[in-house]
């Protein structure tokens, strides 16, 4: 009897077409939640976040089911602190990265040389909801003048030069600077505070701020083609997100992003790699803006690596 394989960036990319189709109607993307709300997903063995991709499916997944404690683990983790997930609970799938070594092949000096691949595998993981024997701790209030601080604070440790001028946010390359509108200027939604939009269309600004060569290095345009500038908007909506979720920052809604998700909805339909790009752009982005802190001798966070988890 033939088996089924599991195609996992078909599956993830499928669930983010769903998110991205859910939210289109009201320009309110999946990934903007109100403040406190919106959480990095967490490995319960590792206390370590998921990256790349892996954190959009774990929202994905938390939105649609309801879960709120941004905690998950494999039926094994959970297993070794002794909990015990609920019988018939549906697991979520994540991404999870091996390398195996290949036959040795003949390098150009004549020696036999070990060569190796890297292979996607999916990985089921649970969340905090669904197992028992396992009590969260409960995080402190967040303080959001605490929270609006480490982000001022986070922003100037990265060295980025911020100009408050004119009526649009964007980062201008030719003269490597953030360009916002003053902050009088962000009057806020009937769902965020001007203070979480200011801070949310700073973050996307500052993520695209990490594209230059001697930074991140991010070049979309031979991969997107037409679609490349609307990818580069989908990076930075993501590490702005990432961002926000780390630093306790809302994920303010921005109506012009409105504009891309019909571009976002084709490209990621005719490939199924590219959300994962997309995340793992934004995931880079986000670590060397942590680098920055680390360096300034900032570091209000630690932002990790799941065991595991290379993406």
């Amino acid at each position: 009897m033939a088996t089924h394989r599991l195609d996992i960036h078909q599956q993830i990319t499928d669930q983010i077409v769903a998110m991205l189709e859910r939210g289109a109607g009201e320009f309110r993307l999946p990934w903007h939640q109100p403040a406190g709300s919106l959480l990095r997903p967490i490995n319960v063995a590792s206390k370590r976040p998921y990256r790349g991709v892996n954190v959009l499916a774990l929202w994905a997944a938390a939105q649609e089911r309801g879960y709120v404690s941004g905690i998950w683990g494999t039926f094994r983790q959970w297993s070794e602190i002794g909990a015990q997930v609920h019988k018939g609970e549906k697991a979520t799938f994540i991404v999870f990265y091996q390398e195996h070594a290949t036959a040795p092949g003949e390098a150009d000096d004549g020696q036999a040389e070990q060569r190796s691949r890297i292979f996607a595998r999916a990985t089921p993981v649970f969340a905090c909801e669904q197992v028992e024997g396992y009590q969260p701790e409960l995080p402190s209030a967040h303080n959001p003048v605490t929270a609006i601080a480490d982000a001022e604070q986070f922003v100037t440790a990265t060295g980025a030069t911020i100009q408050h001028e004119g009526n649009r946010a964007f980062y201008r390359p030719s003269t490597d600077a953030i360009c916002l509108p003053p902050r009088a200027a962000f009057t806020g939604t009937s769902t965020c505070s001007p203070t979480e939009s200011y801070y949310a269309t700073l973050l996307h600004e500052l993520t695209h701020w990490t594209s230059r060569e001697h930074r991140c290095n991010r070049e979309l345009g031979k991969r997107f083609g037409d679609d490349a500038y609307a990818m580069e908007e989908l990076v930075a909506e993501l590490g702005a997100a990432i961002l926000c979720a780390d630093l306790g920052v809302s994920s303010a809604p921005r109506v012009d992003h409105a504009a891309y998700i019909g571009h976002w909805l084709r490209t990621l339909k005719s490939d199924k790699r590219a959300i994962f790009t997309a995340a793992s752009k934004a995931s880079q982005a986000v670590d060397f803006l942590n680098q920055l802190q680390t360096m300034s001798g900032y570091a209000p966070f630690r932002v990790g690596q799941v065991e595991g988890i290379r993406i």
